[in-house]
């Protein structure tokens, strides 16, 4: 599978506070978060299921990775998401080994895998 997603008993601002709280311990930052359900409403739209984009990062992985090969900024930074799904809150992401794969470079599939286990297990820890 691509990605990994979990569901947790919380309501969303809850399990994003949590979710950051335990990305910051892995010093990833969430540099933006992306509302999906209000910029759609903003535009006329009528979407209203809570949808939410956290882009985060760990700069030093992030320039470790870049200088090694810079088409994985095509994947930079990474997504965690946090909707609402049949009256659940799920929070899930596309796995950095999946995506790694499109840029066919060996070298790599070691990082992607140790960023893609440091970011599960701040998920775990936050449902």
């Amino acid at each position: 599978m691509f990605h990994y997603t979990v569901e947790t008993n919380k309501k969303m601002e809850e399990a994003v506070q949590s979710l950051e709280e335990s990305l910051k311990k892995e010093q990833f930052g969430v540099l933006w978060q992306f509302d999906i359900k209000a910029k759609l409403q903003e535009k006329g739209l009528d979407f209203n299921q809570p949808y939410l984009v956290l882009e985060v990062c760990n700069p030093k992985e992030a320039e470790r990775v870049l200088s090694q090969n810079q088409m994985v900024g095509y994947f930079l930074p990474c997504k965690i998401v946090v909707y609402e799904d049949g009256g659940k809150v799920k929070i899930g992401l596309p796995k950095p080994t999946a995506l790694i794969e499109m840029v066919n470079d060996e070298s790599l599939k070691e990082f992607a895998a140790d960023i893609e286990n440091r970011l599960i297990s701040c998920i775990d820890q936050s449902i």
